[in-house]
């Protein structure tokens, strides 16, 4: 008789950040109004919302310096409400606002924070030094943080979080206020440490920002997840889409016009706009219409949304919390109720 072998079933791994429902209010004003939240371990993901959206409030939530009024999370497997010295030992978290001492000097903070996390002196000076090569801060190590530039600041701020090798970094809008050089440096050090194992959990107002380096986007809006996905998945999310075509002869526009009745036309210049989800796909259907046509256009350019658009089309006053065309974000919360059990 034929042994049956019982197929053996993959379980996702745990989230590094799960929460559900969670709920904040500030005298009367409800800042957040159950929101669900999962973040793959290794991975980065970006909060998007205007100014007092909640962004700041979520983080420190899920850090544990301030309580939620409802809902539960998890962060590291641990639960923010009952561990949270469990969740305090494996997150760094870097605000909006400086944690630097600008009296002393850029190793002199490193040290410190060294002491602080009760690490051996030898251990605690060679922490400091591997950290102060990896941001660049090696020359200005001897001098004191008031003297350096915001991008410098920025950098030791985050080498002085990574002191205690946290797993998940919750980095608070990191780059405002920075020169677009100093961003850049910023987002490469971000890549890095992703690419070395550490999750970070990202707020931030540039939506380039969140492009450049999230693997997940949500946006907030009204205290609520608006949408969330990647980026690809939001941009496909909005209307407007479309390739444009422009013509030089009048007689071959026309013969298009007839093609594509529906397309919004431009007779001054000659131009169609035509609906498009700016796949391969659909560019190569314009593609063959033309020729079956025997028309040739002179210009051809496709244009997909961007995130400015998603994010206008889904924040703001007078938006409403699921803007019109944009269907809610698939939720996890059956999924996520189960991890923060």
């Amino acid at each position: 008789m034929a042994s049956s072998v019982m197929p053996t079933s993959k379980t996702a791994p745990p989230p590094a950040v799960s929460a559900v429902g969670l709920r904040k209010s500030y005298g009367g004003k409800t800042v957040l109004d159950g929101i669900d939240l999962r973040v793959p371990a290794g991975s980065v993901f970006a909060l998007l919302g205007p100014n007092g959206a909640g962004k700041t409030t979520a983080v420190k939530i899920l850090s544990t310096l301030v309580a939620a009024d409802g809902g539960q999370a998890q962060v590291a497997g641990h639960n923010v409400a009952t561990s949270p010295d469990g969740v305090r030992a494996a997150i760094g978290v870097t605000g909006q606002f400086s944690a630097v001492d600008g009296l002393i000097t850029g190793e002199e903070n490193m040290l410190l924070m060294a002491d602080l996390h009760h690490l051996p002196k030898r251990e605690g000076r060679r922490v400091a030094a591997e950290l102060l090569e990896l941001f660049d801060l090696v020359e200005a190590a001897g001098k004191p943080a008031q003297s350096y530039s915001g991008g410098m600041k920025r950098r030791l701020d985050i080498a002085m979080t990574l002191v205690g090798n946290p797993r998940i970094l919750f980095l608070d809008e990191p780059t405002t206020g920075l020169d677009p050089r100093s961003r850049h440096t910023m987002w490469q050090i971000i890549r890095r440490l992703v690419a070395d194992g550490t999750t970070v959990f990202l707020t931030t107002q540039y939506l380039d920002e969140a492009d450049e380096l999230a693997d997940r986007i949500a946006v907030l809006n009204d205290g609520r997840i608006a949408a969330e996905g990647s980026a690809q998945e939001l941009k496909r999310l909005v209307p407007g889409g479309h390739v444009r075509l422009r013509f030089s002869d009048p007689s071959a526009y026309g013969k298009a016009t007839a093609f594509w009745p529906d397309a919004t036309r431009d007779d001054e210049a000659l131009a169609l706009r035509i609906p498009s989800d700016g796949s391969q796909r659909a560019l190569r259907t314009v593609l063959d219409r033309l020729d079956s046509a025997g028309v040739e256009a002179d210009e051809l350019a496709v244009h997909t949304p961007d995130l400015d658009d998603v994010f206008f089309a889904l924040t703001g006053p007078g938006v409403p919390r699921h803007a019109t065309g944009i269907q809610p974000p698939t939720t996890h919360t059956d999924q996520t109720a189960e991890d923060a059990r």
